[in-house]
């Protein structure tokens, strides 16, 4: 029961929490990224994951954020993006990789727009107290890619083998 709820809320929680870090602060702290290793790793041999399949996980994990490491070394995202994506990857693996980029992608074009627009328009007086919201709105900030990384992640998650393996039936009422 203990693995199926690690299972159910480790990687959504801290995708989660990555979302809203970069939300308000423009930051993704590395310790987000190291939970997020630590927590694959634990889980996956907790729940009896086959070494061929950690290994290609961990092959996910380490292809893309080298590739995000060349995006974050020409100045296009962030680094604690280019973690959290490796991070997300590792616990999607192939299977489920091309589905993430693509999710990311679009959403994080989305947000892009949004936030192209959002800031063509002068904020309301009575949010102006909020340094967040602030910042978020200034012209020279860049995108919070993060939200749309562990949003993209978010929509591939409930088809993975870890949601799979859940035994719903254990948390239905008696």
């Amino acid at each position: 029961m203990i693995l199926d709820i690690a299972r159910l809320l480790l990687f959504p929680a801290l995708m989660a929490f990555a979302a809203a870090s970069d939300l308000f602060t423009m930051t993704i702290s590395n310790r987000v990224s190291l939970a997020l290793l630590g927590g694959f790793l634990g889980l996956a041999i907790l729940s009896g994951m086959g070494m061929h399949d950690i290994l290609s996980h961990i092959g996910a994990g380490a292809v893309v954020l080298a590739v995000a490491f060349a995006c974050f070394a020409f100045g296009w995202i962030g680094g604690g993006d280019a973690k959290i994506a490796a991070a997300a990857a590792l616990w999607l693996g192939f299977a489920h990789l091309l589905d993430y980029l693509v999710y990311a992608s679009l959403f994080g074009g989305a947000l892009t727009l949004a936030l192209l627009q959002f800031r063509q328009w002068p904020l309301p007086y009575s949010l102006g107290g909020q340094a967040w919201l602030l910042k978020l709105h200034a012209k020279d900030t860049g995108i919070p890619y993060g939200i749309a990384l562990a949003v993209g992640a978010l929509m591939i998650y409930p088809e993975t083998d870890w949601i799979r393996a859940v035994d719903l039936t254990r948390f239905a009422a008696p």
